[in-house]
């Protein structure tokens, strides 16, 4: 979400819904979850291939971005992820699990759609992913970047996707003066310390990534910061 004027979006939606502020999920002790043999064993990540050029001019932003070659690139993601899930889901039984979901283009399809058109569609192949998650047990948690003023509007929007929600963490105050990347390492590990291990964390920018806490990463292509 760092390329989005939250600004205009959050003042027209609150106009809109009428929400004036929101509570966020109370913060857990930060752990680390432990991997095999006393260690935590460092992510691994796959990588959208680039798109192809005509795609995207990506310094120019939104309008060139092209939304059909964006979504075959997030299917060679996903095309990915749906197996892996499978195969660990399959070998974790009695293991209590949980995957960690970035929100703006990811699963949502925020660039693609103006602040006006409300809610925002869900990526399908993330829904996909999600429901196919919940289905076999696996927690389903977000962390976003947004600010917790919109926390209710977000939580509104994911469900009317037909998201799964076991956990919802978005920016309060304290945490807008954080690094992106370090909010997020932070809200993982609080949801390691209620117990799970996070066996899949996708996002689609680097700070999505950053940190560890989590077995696998998928990263969703971003085009060099051109979608936030």
């Amino acid at each position: 979400m760092h390329g989005r004027n939250w600004t205009t979006r959050i003042a027209v939606s609150v106009a809109a819904v009428g929400v004036a502020s929101v509570t966020t999920m109370g913060a857990a002790p930060a752990t680390t979850a432990s991997a095999p043999a006393g260690t935590q064993a460092a992510p691994s990540a796959y990588t959208a291939p680039a798109a192809p050029s005509h795609a995207a001019g990506v310094s120019a932003g939104f309008a060139d971005v092209d939304y059909e070659t964006w979504k075959r690139d997030v299917s060679a993601v996903t095309d990915v992820a749906r197996p892996y899930l499978e195969q660990r889901i399959s070998q974790g039984s009695g293991d209590k699990m949980a995957i960690v979901l970035d929100i703006d283009n990811t699963s949502l399809e925020t660039h693609f759609h103006p602040f006006w058109e409300f809610p925002t569609p869900p990526i399908q192949q993330t829904l996909d992913l999600a429901r196919y998650a919940k289905s076999r047990g696996v927690a389903v948690y977000f962390v976003t970047a947004r600010p917790g003023i919109i926390y209710s509007l977000t939580k509104y929007n994911l469900e009317k996707a037909g998201f799964p929600i076991s956990g919802l963490y978005v920016r309060d105050l304290p945490d807008l003066f954080e690094e992106v990347s370090k909010y997020k390492t932070a809200k993982r590990a609080e949801i390691e310390a209620k117990g799970y291990k996070i066996i899949a964390n996708i996002g689609n920018t680097p700070t999505d990534m950053a940190g560890g806490h989590a077995e696998k990463t998928f990263k969703l292509p971003d085009y060099d910061g051109a979608l936030s």
